[in-house]
């Protein structure tokens, strides 16, 4: 595994129950890479984290294949959501804080 992936799987594992962030939100945060270099990085080694906290920036699962998944962990976390997509903006996560919205 390569530093840049290292780094986005430990923003990921911040990520907060009940929050989210898109592909580009993490890229943004570390400012490196983009949103498809982070959705690389999280189809390669992303099945050891908590996948389903990172988003399509409009909300949506990362992976329609994995979605009722996706939907029984926003369930049980808590993740506000508009039908089957985060509500991102009631659900994102800056990366700073647990109460920042």
């Amino acid at each position: 595994m390569n530093p840049y992936a290292e780094r986005v799987l430990q923003v990921v594992e911040s990520i907060p129950p009940g929050r989210v962030m898109s592909y580009g939100d993490i890229a943004e945060y570390l400012g490196e890479g983009g949103p498809r270099q982070v959705g690389a990085v999280m189809s390669t080694w992303g099945g050891g984290v908590p996948w389903w906290r990172v988003v399509h920036a409009d909300g949506g699962a990362a992976s329609a294949g994995h979605l009722q998944e996706c939907l029984a962990h926003w369930r049980a976390e808590g993740t506000p959501r508009r039908g089957e997509k985060a509500d991102m903006r009631a659900a994102r996560w800056d990366g700073r804080s647990v109460d920042s919205q």
